[in-house]
């Protein structure tokens, strides 16, 4: 069983690291740690749990915050990641953007996510949700 860590932070500063399996999601993880993210639909088909990847660990890729918004420094979320299902709620730029849904994503790497609201105001609401 392989687990990698995953460290989610929050845009007041506070961080926290949960080991994921490679058998559940970051949402499922972080619950089971008692780690509170925003949810709703649990299917990929909104955006409440949406998170943004600012490190893969091994890659050589990493922004600080004020280079989240560059987009020549975009971290695709497919180098830490994988779906249950196809993300409905994400488009592919904002997939390659390095936006992840946790509620489906599985973990292929170390990696750092930004959380929260902010995250969400980012991309907006899904035409889905």
């Amino acid at each position: 069983m392989t687990r990698h860590d995953v460290t989610l932070e929050w845009a007041d500063g506070r961080s926290e690291t949960v080991s994921v399996d490679s058998r559940e999601t970051v949402l499922e993880a972080a619950l089971r740690a008692g780690i509170r993210l925003p949810y709703d639909c649990r299917k990929g088909t909104c955006t409440a749990c949406v998170g943004r990847v600012l490190a893969v660990d091994g890659d050589g890729s990493e922004r600080d915050e004020s280079e989240a918004v560059d987009e020549r420094r975009s971290i695709d979320a497919a180098a830490a990641f994988d779906y249950r299902r196809q993300p409905e709620a994400l488009t592919e730029r904002e997939r390659a953007d390095g936006y992840v849904l946790l509620c489906i994503a599985t973990v292929r790497s170390e990696c750092r996510v930004r959380v929260g609201p902010m995250v969400r105001a980012e991309i907006g609401d899904s035409p889905w949700g």
